[in-house]
């Protein structure tokens, strides 16, 4: 029972990634966005762990102490802000790097997506946003996607999807700056002037 319960929770979050992404013409990440779920690493875990009310990976961890079908899938989904770290040539540490728009903007579909998956009707349009502030995940993602993802989910929060989709398909996909990056004649920066 759990396994096909399994099976339909990570479809139907799918589904929502698809018609987000869709909707603001990411159309290959809609299409491949979260396959490594189906993989036997992800799948069988999941089943196994399946609450129905929260991510499986949260209940593995609390059971083993790690959570070995997220290590396989943030190292395989790069709209995860894990999936976005590597070797600082100066520090000889690994550290966060900014995220390009295109993951960032699916990272906002698949967080959207999960809090409708797992809140069903209770699901608001601020549900991702609360999410993220009362997260520790703020201290371990770079800065400048921290910064553009909070953005982000505080539009949708405010203003509604309608609105927020606007924005990511017409400016944050389409590479103009952020409210920050703006000179005050409107411009972007120049490397002199920041």
């Amino acid at each position: 029972m759990k396994t096909w319960q399994h099976l339909k929770t990570i479809t139907k979050h799918r589904w929502l990634v698809l018609k987000g992404c869709f909707r603001v013409g990411l159309y290959w990440q809609g299409l491949t966005h979260d396959l490594s779920k189906y993989s036997p690493t992800e799948f069988w875990i999941g089943a196994r762990y399946y609450q129905g009310t929260r991510s499986p990976n949260a209940a593995e961890r609390e059971d083993k102490g790690y959570s070995e079908a997220w290590m396989h899938h943030k190292g395989r989904n790069r709209h995860h802000y894990e999936y976005w770290t590597d070797m600082n040539r100066e520090t000889k540490r690994y550290e966060p790097i900014p995220m390009p728009r295109k993951y960032l903007v699916e990272m906002v579909m698949d967080r959207r997506a999960a809090c409708m998956t797992y809140q069903g009707k209770d699901y608001r349009d601020d549900s991702a946003l609360n999410y993220f502030q009362k997260s520790r995940e703020r201290e371990l993602m770079h800065p400048q996607t921290c910064r553009e993802l909070g953005y982000i989910l505080t539009m949708l929060a405010e203003k509604g999807e309608k609105e927020t989709f606007r924005c990511l398909k017409e400016e944050v996909l389409t590479g103009k700056p952020f409210p920050w990056e703006q000179t005050e004649d409107g411009g972007t920066p120049t490397a002199a002037a920041e």
